[in-house]
């Protein structure tokens, strides 16, 4: 039986692709190993959002080669996208598969094997108009599935290379999205998180059938064995007051939303090619907490960006107060060959990124605490995921619907294993940093 492993980099969506690759290889007959064994064929789904994830993607593969110079190495996804042929001529990769080309994972290996060319490994990503057909039947969580159901981007944020390594939007056929989460839902999966390279353009190449990202969502929230339905990244402008008001009537929905920011101060959002205003972001916010009580609503933001002045990033500092964020993921600028931003003037110092990401990201510890506290006192639903001793006690730990992490005393009788397992109650107090404490009358569900 030949041995593979495989390693991921990236995004959520490149997991979820990673994830359907090994099942691939698993139907195929191949024991899937730890990324550290020897290995008969390795498989790196790389990453090119950045310069700094290229170079991890080179790293990763020649790993791989010196692991065991006799296996045949795989270079996959946007970084073959973005550097293909310079991979072709790279001795550590033996066979290199593009985006939307991962479904041919077998049949690619196979043709490697018998020492034959692996022809249209790599397609024109940006003439691609068909969303290929990948699927899951388990994941490495136990409680929680990603889904992908949406890949390509459209926007051409002037920092960004994904437009031409994951090309235009192309969007999953509903019905099969709906068979793979019924499938996963009788597996014992309770929630499922949607995602995608651009997830609030789902539909826009089904227009003509009147299928969008609300419907998707309707089609979902029917299905059985499935409580909770999560969001990844959303663009703010699909936070209507239609959308909002048709999702708080749905009880699967979970209230934690992340909402695209990247900066605070209009002239950055401009020279950043972003399709909004601080103050339609500003609406979008004030409109989930009309709908929702207490929503928790998350952010990137993205500091030192080209020109970015002090007072730009004092503007941006003072619009995250305003909004008061749940969470925040703060990035420093990193330049990313074959953008417009890489080639704008007034490139911000590393120091000064430093520095301003080290303010936002106190900023984020306290206003993290702030939401954490708002909660204290209230009933809450939390899927329990794995077992922690704090201080030397034991607890079953997960996430409510806002997605605060929370425990529940365990003493081997209650809960059993406690995965995969609701359980209702009033958060009463800070164990950690980061964790709420749940009632010891918590209830299971």
């Amino acid at each position: 039986m030949k041995r593979a492993a495989l390693h991921n980099l990236g995004c959520k969506v490149n997991s979820y692709e990673t994830e359907a690759m090994q099942q691939l290889l698993e139907s195929a007959g191949y024991e899937i190993v730890d990324f550290e064994e020897q290995a008969d064929v390795y498989i790196i789904n790389t990453c090119s959002v950045t310069n700094v994830a290229d170079k991890k993607s080179r790293q990763m593969l020649h790993r791989a080669k010196s692991r065991n110079p006799d296996a045949i190495v795989v270079a996959a996804g946007c970084y073959v996208q973005a550097a293909g042929e310079k991979l072709k001529e790279d001795a550590s990769v033996d066979l290199v598969i593009g985006n939307n080309k991962k479904a041919d994972l077998i049949p690619l290996l196979e043709a490697c094997m018998a020492g034959k060319e692996a022809e249209g490994s790599i397609i024109d990503i940006s003439a691609a108009s068909e969303y290929e057909s990948l699927h899951i039947e388990k994941q490495k969580e136990h409680t929680r599935a990603f889904i992908k159901v949406q890949d390509g981007c459209s926007q051409f944020c002037s920092y960004c290379i994904i437009p031409y390594t994951r090309g235009r939007v192309r969007s999953r056929r509903p019905e099969d999205v709906e068979t793979e989460v019924r499938a996963l839902a009788q597996k014992g999966y309770r929630e499922v998180v949607l995602t995608g390279i651009h997830l609030s353009s789902y539909g826009v190449d089904f227009k003509e059938e009147s299928i969008d990202f609300l419907s998707l969502i309707k089609r979902l929230n029917k299905l059985e064995g499935i409580e909770r339905i999560r969001f990844g990244s959303l663009e703010p402008r699909v936070i209507t007051e239609e959308f909002v008001k048709e999702l708080s009537g749905m009880k699967k929905i979970c209230p934690h939303f992340h909402l695209s920011l990247q900066s605070g101060c209009d002239e950055t959002l401009k020279r950043m090619n972003r399709h909004y205003t601080c103050g339609e972001y500003y609406e979008r916010c004030r409109i989930l907490r009309k709908y929702f009580k207490n929503p928790a609503i998350t952010t990137d933001v993205i500091v030192g960006f080209p020109a970015e002045t002090e007072e730009e990033f004092a503007i941006t500092e003072e619009f995250l107060k305003k909004v008061n964020f749940y969470e925040m993921h703060v990035f420093k600028y990193s330049r990313r060959a074959g953008t417009r931003a890489d080639r704008m003037p007034d490139q911000v110092p590393e120091k000064e990124k430093t520095e301003r990401s080290a303010r936002l990201l106190m900023l984020e510890k306290e206003m993290s605490k702030q939401y954490r506290a708002s909660c204290l006192g209230t009933e809450a639903e939390v899927l329990l995921e794995e077992a922690v001793t704090i201080k030397g006690k034991s607890y079953m730990v997960g996430h409510t619907k806002e997605y605060v992490k929370a425990a529940v005393p365990c003493d081997g009788n209650r809960v059993n294993s406690g995965k995969n397992t609701m359980v209702t109650g009033i958060l009463k107090e800070f164990l950690t940093d980061d964790i709420i404490f749940l009632a010891e009358n918590a209830k299971l569900g």
